[in-house]
């Protein structure tokens, strides 16, 4: 162990956080979380801990660590999973079991949406959380919170109020009592808590509390009132003990980002932008968010373009000119950063339309080919350092109206930039698969005015197909849906 180690290992602090392994060249090579981050972290290096091979593979490569704390071992098991998809040290993959990844699955569709849990995400229009790596901590997080936030499992009503609704752990949909908007806006402050906003929770609710106070309505106080103590109970709940974790409220790439471009402050809401099409058709843009370095699912946007042909350049600069109405601005707000997934064609038409209106928000390209950062010299938010960029180990390639940033695929920052590209790109490509498919099953029949799905089958249930349902007669096409909609339909066929 080298002095630099020894020195740090003694400053490790009392609280819950995570902690950065890291090699010889600074990379981290595994991420992990603690409740008490000066126990496990020197745990590594005791001579009495138990041996074993993968572990002591990771101790001979350390050479130095990092850490951040936390406020609660509830945060850091929600970020988690986020980090190590971000960094994918190559230890948290040796050390993980091959146990599937667990996912908190909410139907916000249905009326009244249960929550529960899933190794395998369908797509079936429910909103996935994760994936978590622990499934004992999710649970047990999910047992905590639903004293606060009561919530039901049943994907089948039973006939009566099952015991939990006594237990006052579930809203009791099977009564025909409970108020489908209020346990939806519970089921969204349980959300907020798994997307690492229960500080904002904490506070919106204690805004309100003071409302209704001030309304004399007592009894909603008191439960708001109760909501907010269990809130920062949680703070004291031990889920996963001295096992393993990381905050993103000090994150390593957001500093590195911020250093590099001279931000005034780490970008705490970054947008992701990617165009996906196969020759010109279906052609579709995605806009992905990250709020303080996470993936915020929830503020996930998807445009359909309504311009033809294979320019992504011109489809960058529809979706940057829709993203950025007056009347998306005032709803989502504005982002502090954003990346393009492309090179100097796709972020100049981006930069365009922002400068027509005025939003000088500081915007870089990332190229696929050699993962470049491409920054435009004149772009008056963004100044490249070139001193971080030496001390990165990275160097650039100047244009006359641009610089490529070339640093180290293994850099905190470049990882952060990929972990954001490749979201925009799978939500992009998810989307355009999702038109392609629709247009491949697309009949004649769901362009008929009045003829619905349910009508459609009935149709091609009876006929075999669409030739069929044209060589019908009037009588035959009666029987089968009615005079009018028979009369509708042999009209538009014929």
């Amino acid at each position: 162990m080298n002095k630099r180690l020894q020195e740090k290992l003694k400053q490790l602090p009392s609280g819950p956080g995570v902690y950065f392994h890291k090699d010889e060249n600074g990379q981290i090579i595994y991420v992990g979380k603690a409740s008490v981050l000066k126990n496990r972290v020197r745990q590594y290096f005791h001579k009495s801990r138990q041996s074993d091979p993968k572990t002591d593979l990771l101790v001979a490569d350390i050479r130095d660590v990092d850490w951040q704390e936390v406020d609660s071992e509830i945060e850091a098991l929600f970020l988690e999973a986020e980090l190590i998809r971000r960094y994918m040290p190559k230890y948290n993959i040796l050390l993980r079991d091959d146990k599937s990844q667990i996912y908190v699955r909410i139907d916000f569709n249905n009326k009244y949406p249960s929550v529960t849990t899933t190794r395998r995400p369908l797509d079936d229009k429910a909103t996935y959380y994760g994936p978590y790596l622990s499934q004992l901590a999710v649970k047990r997080a999910l047992k905590y919170l639903r004293k606060i936030f009561p919530y039901s499992t049943h994907t089948t009503l039973p006939n009566r109020a099952c015991l939990l609704v006594h237990l006052n752990l579930c809203p009791g949909p099977e009564t025909g009592q409970l108020d489908e908007k209020q346990y939806k806006s519970s089921l969204k402050k349980l959300v907020a808590v798994l997307n690492g906003r229960k500080k904002k929770l904490i506070s919106e609710l204690d805004s309100e509390m003071k409302q209704l106070a001030k309304q004399s309505d007592f009894e909603q106080a008191g439960k708001l009132r109760d909501q907010i103590i269990a809130l920062k109970d949680l703070d004291k709940r031990i889920l996963f003990s001295d096992k393993e974790f990381m905050d993103l409220s000090k994150d390593h790439a957001l500093i590195e980002l911020s250093e590099l471009l001279g931000l005034d402050s780490p970008p705490k809401r970054i947008e992701g932008y990617d165009i996906s099409h196969m020759s010109g058709s279906d052609v579709v843009a995605s806009m992905v968010v990250f709020s303080n370095g996470v993936a915020d699912k929830s503020s996930y946007r998807k445009f359909k373009s309504r311009l033809p042909g294979n320019d992504d350049f011109l489809h960058m600069r529809e979706v940057t000119q829709r993203r950025f109405s007056d009347k998306n601005i005032k709803q989502w707000g504005k982002p502090d950063f954003i990346l393009i997934d492309g090179g100097k064609g796709q972020l100049s038409a981006a930069q365009e339309v922002l400068k027509e209106k005025e939003l000088f928000i500081p915007t870089v390209g990332l190229a696929k080919n050699y993962e470049e950062i491409i920054v435009a010299k004149q772009w008056p938010s963004t100044k490249l350092n070139d001193e971080i960029v030496l001390k990165q180990r990275g160097f650039t390639k100047r244009s006359e109206d641009f610089v490529s940033v070339d640093l180290p695929n293994n850099s905190n920052l470049v990882k952060l930039l990929q972990r954001i590209r490749d979201e925009s790109h799978r939500f992009a490509v998810s989307y355009h698969s999702v038109l392609k498919s629709k247009r491949q099953t697309h009949s004649r029949l769901d362009d008929i005015p009045g003829i619905g799905p349910a009508t459609k089958k009935k149709l091609l249930r009876q006929f075999g197909s669409l030739k069929g349902v044209k060589e019908a007669n009037q009588e035959e096409l009666s029987l089968l849906i009615g005079s009018p909609k028979a009369k509708v339909v042999k009209q538009y066929l014929s």
